[in-house]
């Protein structure tokens, strides 16, 4: 209990899966968090949680893809806990409209690039400088196992995490004199509400993964550490969360 004891979070996408996961493991370990989804009441409903159990948190319902409003975002927790130590860029996904790039629908191309890549710039663009200011913090980045290893059917979703994962290393290199730390998380399957309704145990995927498919939790968990003081030499990393998959 409490490795993030007097540090602030935010976290996008944080009304469910990973980002839910994340906001609760980040209060019980003593962060104040703000808690940011599209979706005000998935939020809210996170916030309650974490009060529920003695925590501090505020909701904030953002578009990622908007500057104006991530801006708002973080200035409206830095209003509510005077600094952000932790970035954990949760917010995005893929959809069934991905596909091949011969196939691929454009429009779909194009919303996946602006949540899940420009989305994340967005958030470090006006997150880093907060940072600089306090004297440093940690950005936990979320790629995916398609960015490292060749996959096949989304395309979409490929490009914009493999971007991310670019990214990342770009920022830490550039950052890292002002003690700010990037990392990159890149998990495979995580049996997410959304993911576990069409995934079934009679899918290949849990044979090719050899601890089968991860829980938010453990997503969770490895984004704890990435955050906390425990990662102080941890910088510029790509952390597999893939129950052995790209090793099959």
């Amino acid at each position: 209990m409490g490795r993030l004891n007097g540090k602030s979070a935010l976290v996008t996408g944080g009304g469910n899966g990973i980002g839910k996961a994340s906001a609760l493991r980040f209060a019980s370990e003593g962060a104040a968090v703000i808690v940011a989804d599209f979706r005000q009441d998935a939020a809210e409903i996170v916030v309650a949680e974490i009060e529920a159990a003695g925590g501090r948190a505020m909701a904030v319902q953002v578009d990622v893809s908007d500057e104006a409003v991530v801006d708002s975002m973080v200035r409206a927790g830095v209003e509510a806990f005077g600094k952000i130590d932790v970035l954990l860029n949760s917010a995005g996904g893929g959809s069934t409209k991905d596909g091949p790039v011969t196939e691929l629908e454009i429009d779909e191309f194009w919303r996946t690039i602006r949540v899940d890549l420009f989305g994340t710039l967005l958030c470090c663009r006006r997150v880093i400088p907060e940072m600089v200011e306090s004297g440093g913090g940690s950005i936990v980045n979320i790629s995916s196992l398609r960015a490292v290893i060749g996959t096949h059917g989304a395309d979409a979703y490929t490009a914009s995490k493999g971007g991310v994962l670019a990214m990342s290393r770009a920022m830490a290199m550039q950052w890292a004199k002002h003690d700010i730390r990037v990392n990159v998380m890149a998990p495979g399957v995580v049996l997410t509400e959304r993911v576990a309704a069409f995934i079934k145990e009679d899918n290949p995927i849990y044979q090719k993964s050899l601890l089968g498919p991860s829980d938010p939790q453990d997503v969770a968990n490895l984004a704890l550490y990435l955050a906390s003081d425990e990662a102080r030499k941890v910088t510029g990393t790509v952390m597999r969360l893939d129950g052995g998959a790209s090793i099959y």
